[in-house]
């Protein structure tokens, strides 16, 4: 096998091993890639002796027994690697970390294997990839380029194709602007869900890191193992089931209204836009359109609110013992924290409540959101002679994600073709509330391979890749049950609402196995139908009956059940199909007084016949 030419995709990777090639000639060839680092986008790589110890663990190791098993990876240089300096962008901060972020020790168990320590914007601090003392990283498609920050360095070193993903950390949408501007895809999870123990913080309650990947399913895969609880972390939160996976369509998705959309000058990114909401429409999707002036107000606070506070606590000490190490228009904006007031803090928590009631509320109309990521991109020189404003440009549709408590992920969403940025990626985002990672990464998955694309900036077709599957055994669970129903809760019957004010999704419709006698039951301020399965489903006159599967959240079905009169229950229903399902039966007692319409085999047939 020629392993200059391999993609280092997590799918292609684990084939590669399962033919035969050692994980010591893999993770030399990704060395040899990024020792051609003309980006600036590495601060430390790993040497010969530094790897050892990471691929002594491997040796002996059966390739298809961990997860991650040889899978190189880059960090950014504000997490912690054990024994290599931690700087966050700035050499006189530099520490040198006794262990590994709980993060990278779940990473390094499960097999991947790190190279090295990314650029980044100074402490966190921007999103551009310009303000670092190692020198502004540069687009991977176009060096004049900014790369997008401030996880600048990580986004850089996987659309190379020099490692299979990296670490960043995403505060304003540092895990999802450098994404866009280099064809990838950029996992903001929900805040919580991956440890904080061994990051350098920049705004400690609404940071999270971020995974960039070649792939939606690869950003799955290290997901599931990067999403463990950790007690030591304060701020860690267990995973909530995702709930019904509205990936699949038929779903809703909010757009914004037309003057709330910006591309700051941009002529190409509009129509890639509106691509992007036909797209969507052609995999089930319905657009909504959604005011974002809420989610805008909510953004600026991020900056202009007492935010900035945090990111002074994070380095109070550096910065007033060494103001003049950090980069001026960082330390602008680390510095304008100092004179927030507790005042300042609780009055702008309370108009954060405010605001994230009056956006949550769309919630109920739409099942994701769809925005671009950033409207525009700029060249360095651009960059560099105005740097405060053309940043906010960038963050303007992702300031509000983290404040707000949402998941998001960023996916490419075509090249630009017209401008003076002609050539380069742009993509869009997708967000949700919290915990719908899993939902996300799939409709991103199908998104992206709607589209003909190459991964990052490699010559590998993403059709070469798989789509993504099943979650990994990992805690990222759906947390839904399956309920078949035959009579008044199907779709546009009478107690349908019942199923849909509790989240619930329709699956499809099915047949019974025929097994079943059907009685339009007596009594009631709504006719319902039951269903009595014939003894040990080897009884005479049992037959197939019309039903739906729906999917419901599991914490909604106590009520469900409960609301249930009498002689109706849920038991388990045999299908067609040999399976078996949760779904409603009735006492033999009380189908007697009922009439028997087994023939009809359906409750719509039954309700047509009465007139």
């Amino acid at each position: 096998m020629n392993l200059s030419t391999l993609s280092f995709d997590i799918a292609n990777l684990q084939a590669a091993y399962a033919s035969g090639v050692t994980v010591r000639a893999v993770i030399a060839e990704a060395m040899r890639r990024c020792a051609s680092d003309t980006h600036h986008a590495f601060i430390h790589r790993l040497t010969d002796a530094e790897i050892e110890p990471f691929l002594a663990r491997l040796d002996g190791v059966d390739p298809g027994s961990l997860p991650l098993y040889g899978v190189p990876f880059a960090i950014k240089d504000n997490i912690d690697l054990a024994h290599i300096p931690t700087t966050a962008g700035c050499p006189e901060f530099a520490y040198t970390p006794g262990e590994s972020a709980f993060l990278i020790q779940q990473l390094v168990a499960a097999g991947a294997v790190p190279l090295g320590k990314t650029n980044l914007d100074q402490f966190a601090t921007g999103l551009n990839g310009t303000r670092s003392p190692y020198g502004a990283c540069q687009n991977a498609f176009n060096p004049a380029f900014v790369s997008g920050g401030s996880s600048s360095g990580s986004a850089v070193s996987v659309a190379k194709g020099w490692v299979s993903f990296s670490l960043g950390t995403d505060t304003a949408g540092s895990g999802r602007v450098p994404a866009s501007f280099n064809n990838l895809v950029g996992l903001k999870p929900s805040i919580g869900l991956l440890s904080g123990t061994g990051v350098v913080p920049a705004c400690r309650s609404v940071d999270t890191v971020s995974i960039f990947a070649l792939t939606a399913a690869d950003a799955q895969a290290v997901l599931a193992v990067a999403a463990a609880h950790d007690e030591a972390d304060a701020f860690s939160r267990k995973a909530e089931a995702f709930g019904v996976d509205f990936s699949a369509g038929p779903f809703r998705f909010g757009v914004p209204r037309p003057q709330d959309l910006n591309f700051f000058g941009n002529t190409a990114a509009p129509e890639l836009f509106e691509a992007s909401i036909e797209r969507l429409k052609a995999l089930g999707g319905t657009p909504v359109e959604v005011d974002l002036t809420p989610f805008l107000e909510a953004a600026r606070l991020l900056y202009e609110g007492p935010w900035v506070a945090e990111r002074y606590v994070a380095i109070k000490d550096f910065i007033d013992a060494q103001p003049e190490a950090v980069f001026p228009p960082v330390r602008t904006i680390i510095e304008g924290g100092r004179n927030k007031t507790a005042a300042d803090a609780f009055a702008a928590s309370y108009r954060l409540k405010a605001l994230k009631r009056v956006c949550d509320a769309v919630w109920k109309d739409i099942d994701c959101l769809l925005t671009p990521t950033a409207g525009t991109i700029y060249r360095i020189a651009e960059m560099q002679a105005d740097p405060i404003r053309l940043n906010s440009n960038l963050g303007y549709y992702t300031n509000f994600m983290n404040l707000l408590d949402y998941s998001a992920v960023a996916v490419p969403a075509g090249m630009l073709t017209s401008g003076a940025a002609a050539g380069l990626p742009w993509g869009v985002t997708l967000g949700a509330p919290a915990h719908k990672d899993v939902p996300l990464l799939r409709l991103a998955d199908r998104f992206h391979r709607a589209q003909a694309l190459s991964l990052g900036a490699t010559e590998t077709p993403l059709v070469n890749t798989p789509a993504i599957g099943e979650v990994p055994k990992s805690a990222l669970g759906a947390g839904t049950v399956k309920v078949a129903v035959c009579g008044a809760h199907l779709s546009g019957l009478p107690l349908n609402w019942q199923l849909t004010q509790r989240g619930a999704r329709l699956l499809g419709a099915v047949k019974s196995a025929a097994e079943y006698r059907f009685y339009a039951l007596a009594g009631g301020p709504v006719q319902r139908p039951g269903m009595v399965r014939v003894a040990n489903g080897e009884g005479e006159g049992g037959g197939a009956i019309d039903m739906e599967v729906w999917e419901m959240p599991a914490p909604h079905f106590g009520s469900f059940v409960d609301g249930i009169p009498a002689p109706l229950g849920i038991g388990k229903v045999k299908l067609a199909d040999g399976s078996w399902v949760s779904g409603f039966v009735c006492e033999a007692s009380g189908a007697e007084r009922g009439t028997e319409i087994t023939e009809l085999g359906s409750w719509r047939a039954w309700l047509a016949r009465q007139g």
